[in-house]
């Protein structure tokens, strides 16, 4: 009876943020891109300056209110608990490599079910390579694998995420000459600040809740058989697909079934499976997405907020050494642009074969771990 209530609750949440989703897109976001954890980053490393790709540059304050939502709520329920400790060098540089992967893509996991929302079937493609990604991780996770313990930490080193995000509401509000905001390109398609921000905040406060994650959603189904996380993006998925159909039949232009022609996307399917499946295996070995980790943070995980540092330095990286991919277009003579990069294609390749290297190291040093282990009788 329990889980059956644990089931719905998630669903419900599932459902509300789906909504939410395609009302961000109806207010300005980007279409396929009411939420985006690795899009709106690395929009915000732009608008400090840590990239100069003038399309993708603005403080989205969707992140701002998913990580303050998950402050609010943890410190209510008295669930702020900061801890942290737990292999931080390697957590950073697997964030960066999951962001960079994501990038490669054009999306994070909750985007990849925003946009089959949408209609785009290449994140379909992305999906298989999730999955595969994820059940790779999974058999490491079998075996054993650890980044190690945690530690209980003062609390001033579980605040300093999300003072960093009220300083960058700050610096969205007084628009320094010094912020940077993209005039045209994704990162000037936005929803009203307020709106945006409210927005955020109604969904880091249902995931902190119901501990959403896709990963672990996914993890879950594999090792356990248990669909109760992964019915939320399921409702998700139903709840912004129906939001879709609704918009596009009342105004146009909110839903298109196919692979060509849809928003900030690309049609490569080798590079769209490939990308998303380090994005699967490196979130497992973080121990949740994007979106999971942004709302650790908020209840102040250190190593999660570690993470998400990473996750800013990899949009940049993608961004200053021509990593992340271009939309597909198509020019009046039929010519089609835009796809992974070279220099993409080949960070991809070296990511899975670092994150399966990283993987196998931690698997074999907490299993000699485990071994110096005195024996109980």
């Amino acid at each position: 009876m329990l889980a059956l209530k644990e089931k719905r609750k998630i669903i419900l949440a599932g459902a509300v943020i789906g909504v939410i989703a395609a009302a961000l897109v109806w207010f300005g976001n980007p279409k396929n891109m009411g939420f985006c954890i690795a899009c709106f980053i690395r929009d915000t490393a732009g608008a400090v300056g840590m990239h100069q790709a003038a399309a993708v540059q603005y403080i989205r304050p969707e992140i701002i209110g998913l990580v303050l939502g998950a402050l609010i709520v943890s410190v209510a329920k008295k669930e702020f608990l900061p801890r942290g400790g737990s292999s931080p060098m390697t957590r950073f540089v697997l964030g960066a490599f999951v962001m960079i992967t994501a990038l490669v893509f054009l999306g994070c996991p909750l985007r990849m079910v925003l946009r089959i929302a949408g209609g785009d079937l290449n994140a379909i493609v992305g999906l298989a390579g999730f999955a595969l990604g994820i059940l790779c991780g999974v058999q490491f996770l079998k075996r054993g694998y650890s980044l190690k313990r945690t530690y209980t930490l003062p609390a001033v080193d579980g605040v300093w995420l999300p003072v960093v995000q009220v300083a960058l509401f700050g610096l969205l509000c007084a628009a320094p000459a010094f912020i940077l905001f993209s005039e045209t390109g994704p990162g000037s398609m936005r929803a009203p600040v307020w709106i945006s921000l409210i927005a955020g905040l109604i969904v880091g406060a249902l995931a902190q809740r119901t501990r959403l994650c896709m990963v672990g959603g996914i993890r879950d189904v594999l090792l356990f058989r248990d669909w109760t996380l992964l019915s939320g993006f399921i409702a998700i998925l139903a709840a912004a697909l129906a939001g879709n159909l609704l918009l596009n039949a009342l105004f146009g232009g909110y839903f298109s079934l196919g692979f060509m022609g849809q928003p900030v996307a690309h049609v490569d399917g080798v590079w769209n499976f490939l990308s998303m499946a380090a994005v699967g295996l490196g979130s497992v070995m973080l121990g949740g997405c994007p979106l999971r980790q942004l709302i650790l943070a908020g209840e102040g995980n250190s190593d999660s907020a570690v993470t998400v540092a990473g996750y800013f330095v990899g949009a940049a990286f993608a961004h200053n050494f021509g990593l992340a991919s271009a939309a597909t277009a198509v020019a009046e003579d039929g010519t089609v642009t835009g796809g992974p990069t070279a220099a993409g294609k080949l960070f991809t390749i070296i990511a899975l074969v670092v994150l399966l290297a990283v993987a196998f190291l931690n698997t074999k040093a907490s299993a000699a771990a485990r071994a110096k282990e005195p024996q109980r009788a």
